[in-house]
């Protein structure tokens, strides 16, 4: 069986072509693309199967899209959050050819299949804890945005429930996150915790630190103007010590994703193990290993012997939700 698996996300889109021989994946070709170079996702996926070989397109059987916003998995459409992209599968599957089963999910769908899918060596742990093979996993990636899906482990096998988490309610816990919140309500008005543990939430947070701690300087930082990954140049920014803004920025953000962790942690008891997704973890692998992070995730009153018992890991697998895909063009 051959299937075209695809991640669609706000800041990139990959897609993959894989082939199961005798049950065992073939992967071809990762294409990345740059989601904002495309007006919508069939001129991309135009441009995809322009520049892939006849015979790598010959014979697909399934498509799989994992996208990053809400899914009608009944009436197989999506809307991307952070595009102006809607998807409808009967469309795609029109533009792939009418043999092609089309089948559109939420992207921690399927991030939450490829997970199970990972090797030990793509995986860094944060806390052992006491992993429990029949209970529940929580996996939450910061990226574009911030993605949350639990995972059941049955009898029948995986069931993935992918949800909205990210856009809960952010709740601050002291003075200074209480002062972030009502700069951000002021831009957004209802601030959720994507706003801050996402790359852009990054970029918030260190926003208001400039703006605090530099007062009557231009809206824009220098270390913002003209850096084509705003967050990747605060990060590097905070190692290097060189802004201090961006220090107290990283700080803030790996602490707040330890809380918004535990927090979804309490809902959902995963002693399967906690994963950390998502494309910017894996590049702040040392920062989440210090103290704050899962100071943060202990953080619980009386329900700190909960969260400090649960295995966390970082996924360093930045193509699991592909993967993902690709596994649930099998379903």
């Amino acid at each position: 069986m051959k299937v075209l698996a695809g991640d669609i996300g706000g800041t990139k889109t990959l897609l993959q072509v894989v082939e199961y021989r005798a049950g065992v994946p073939v992967f071809g070709e990762v294409v990345r693309f740059s989601s904002r170079d495309f007006d919508r996702f069939e001129a991309l996926l135009d441009s995809f199967l322009a520049r892939q070989p006849k015979h790598v397109l010959q014979g697909i059987d399934a498509a799989c899209f994992a996208v990053a916003g809400p899914v009608d998995s009944q009436n197989q459409t999506a809307r991307v959050t952070n595009l102006p992209w809607t998807l409808e599968s009967q469309s795609l599957a029109r533009q792939l050819g009418d043999t092609v089963a089309v089948r559109l999910v939420n992207d921690f769908y399927a991030v939450g299949l490829g997970v199970s899918a990972l090797n030990p060596t793509d995986l860094v742990s944060l806390q052992s804890g006491v992993r429990r093979p029949d209970a529940p996993a929580l996996v939450v990636g910061a990226g574009t945005g911030l993605g949350v899906a639990q995972v059941l482990r049955l009898d029948s096998g995986l069931e993935v429930l992918p949800s909205e988490g990210g856009h809960l309610a952010f709740s601050p816990r002291s003075e200074e996150e209480t002062a972030l919140q009502a700069q951000l309500r002021d831009r957004f008005g209802r601030v959720s915790w994507e706003r801050l543990v996402s790359g852009t939430g990054l970029v918030n947070i260190y926003r208001y630190f400039w703006q605090r701690n530099t007062p009557g300087n231009p809206d824009c930082p220098p270390l913002l103007s003209g850096a084509e990954d705003p967050g990747a140049a605060i990060a590097a920014a905070a190692r290097a010590g060189r802004d201090p803004n961006a220090s107290q920025a990283v700080a803030l953000f790996v602490r707040l994703y330890g809380t918004v962790a535990g927090e979804l942690a309490l809902v959902t008891l995963p002693f399967g193990g906690v994963y950390l997704a998502g494309g910017i973890a894996p590049k702040l692998v040392d920062e989440l290993r210090q103290g704050p992070f899962l100071a943060a995730f202990h953080d619980k009153g009386r329900m700190q012997p909960l969260t400090a018992a649960m295995p966390v890991d970082i996924v360093m697998d930045t193509e699991v939700g592909l993967k993902g895909a690709a596994l649930a063009a099998l379903r």
